[in-house]
């Protein structure tokens, strides 16, 4: 025991009475930083069975070709990158079809409202998948930055055309060229998505009550939500190390439960996710929580559809 060791044992010693045994062992452990659990059970190595799972599915209506889900969340959430993980899993290779930006901005990379279909098989027999992403400009502190909250609440109801560029100054009005005046049932939104870094310290308050008015919109409307946190790798060095224990986690567990807190979505429909980054090559736990989260996107949106 070293000199300064020696005087801390004193004072404690003195004051408090432990022994020598009890002070020895709470001066050299730590709390470990996981659960010996998983909070939450994911099948880890069934890929397939969670990809065929999406390759077989069919919306619930016969006049409905896609179940369109709507991503939308602050500035470097990571929504192009997850359209880009989702693509990487369904073409079983990598692929990038959402331009996404490498940099950290305040200002969204994304200016323009895009459909992004999943190519599926190869040649004369190529299709689409029946389930397709829209991704949004990001929401930003403050009045006229980033994608204006009405813009997303007129999307919701497929009011917003392909192509659409968003102003954040001017939101869309059913004078614009970019109005949808009259829907289908295939432009509408069955799912909506909030994609939301774990890494951010604290959600802005505008921000906040931005996402809260679309949340009320959409429950209004009765679209299923979900809700993505990511860069789990960046914020938790055990999962980090090991993606399997990002559900042992007790950091990404407590920023979960802040941020349903916070947004008002429950834990059961938050999923961590890991977006491809720096990987050249495909790895199977990265597409197993894509899959994951996926895989309940479908089912929400596809109870929505029976109801429509």
């Amino acid at each position: 025991m070293d000199r300064q060791h020696e005087r801390v044992h004193d004072v404690f010693k003195f004051f408090f009475g432990f022994p020598d045994r009890q002070i020895e062992h709470s001066a050299t452990t730590a709390e470990s930083p996981i659960l010996d659990e998983p909070w939450r059970e994911l099948q880890w190595g069934k890929k397939q069975e969670d990809l065929r799972y999406v390759q077989e599915y069919k919306p619930a209506q016969d006049d409905i070709r896609y179940l369109r889900v709507l991503l939308y969340g602050p500035v470097g959430a990571g929504k192009s990158s997850f359209i880009n993980s989702v693509s990487n899993v369904l073409r079983e290779r990598m692929s990038n079809i959402a331009l996404a930006s490498a940099m950290t901005s305040d200002t969204s990379f994304t200016r323009k409202y895009e459909t992004h279909k999943f190519i599926k098989g190869r040649g004369s027999s190529k299709t689409f998948y029946p389930v397709v992403f829209n991704d949004i400009m990001g929401l930003e502190e403050g009045d006229n930055r980033g994608v204006h909250e009405n813009d997303i609440k007129l999307a919701l109801r497929g009011h917003v055309k392909e192509g659409y560029k968003f102003n954040p100054v001017s939101p869309l009005t059913q004078h614009d060229p970019g109005y949808n005046p009259t829907p289908s049932a295939d432009d509408k939104v069955h799912v909506l998505v909030c994609v939301m870094s774990v890494n951010a310290s604290q959600i802005k308050s505008s921000v906040l009550e931005k996402m809260k008015n679309v949340r009320e919109r959409a429950s209004e409307l009765g679209i299923p939500q979900m809700a993505m946190m990511t860069h789990i790798d960046e914020a938790c060095g055990e999962t980090e190390k090991d993606l399997r224990n990002v559900y042992k986690s007790k950091h990404l567990r407590k920023k979960m439960r802040d941020f349903s807190a916070a947004v008002g979505i429950p834990m059961n429909c938050i999923f961590p996710v890991k977006n491809y980054s720096h990987e050249i090559n495909l790895k199977d736990d990265i597409d197993t929580l894509t899959l994951s989260a996926l895989r309940k996107m479908i089912d929400f949106g596809d109870d929505f559809i029976e109801k429509i």
